[in-house]
């Protein structure tokens, strides 16, 4: 195995000086950086709509269950709503605005919101896994696409995608499956 990595640590000081405003945005990203930012606006779409699904399932749930899988579904909404705001905190460090608008989440999100009867506590736990499973997919697919070319951005999504993998198999313990 040769030993012949060189660090020009001198090119480096030039170029992070003549570009300071990019901040951590450097030339040797390796993606198109508004391609990303778009991807994690879908994603921040996808937890928003996750954590209203979640919330709404944990506060209209009924039945003798109802504590359980309320307790269950709220535990979840307040891990979607933060999986929200640190996809949202990486557009931000990628120079851009997240993208909350009411208006687009649904059109923007992989999963659904769905509102089935109050006392039906079996389709509020698979329809959560159903988006869950979507999720997972999806994330598994972003990953994939980020390789080595944004470690940042991937370890984000993996540490997402593992409280994903967590909830599902929450939900699969919960139906009994």
């Amino acid at each position: 195995m040769s030993d012949d990595f060189v660090l020009d640590v001198t090119k480096i000081r030039d170029e992070a000086r003549r570009k300071m405003a990019a901040g951590p945005v450097t030339d040797t990203y390796g993606l198109d950086k508004d391609r990303v930012i778009g991807i994690l606006n879908d994603v921040i779409a996808t937890e928003v709509v996750c954590w209203l699904r979640y919330t709404r399932h944990a506060i209209s749930a009924s039945g003798i269950d109802r504590a359980q899988v309320s307790s269950e579904f709220t535990e979840h909404a307040k891990e979607e709503m933060q999986h929200a705001l640190r996809a949202a905190e990486r557009v931000s460090q990628l120079g851009a605005d997240p993208d909350f608008d009411p208006a687009s989440l649904g059109q923007r999100s992989h999963t659904d919101y769905t509102t089935p009867p109050d006392n039906d506590l079996e389709a509020m736990l698979e329809h959560n896994l159903l988006a869950e499973r979507i999720v997972i997919a999806g994330y598994q697919e972003i990953i994939r696409w980020l390789g080595e070319h944004d470690p940042t951005t991937r370890r984000l999504m993996e540490s997402i995608l593992e409280e994903e993998e967590e909830h599902a198999d929450d939900l699969v313990d919960l139906i009994g499956v």
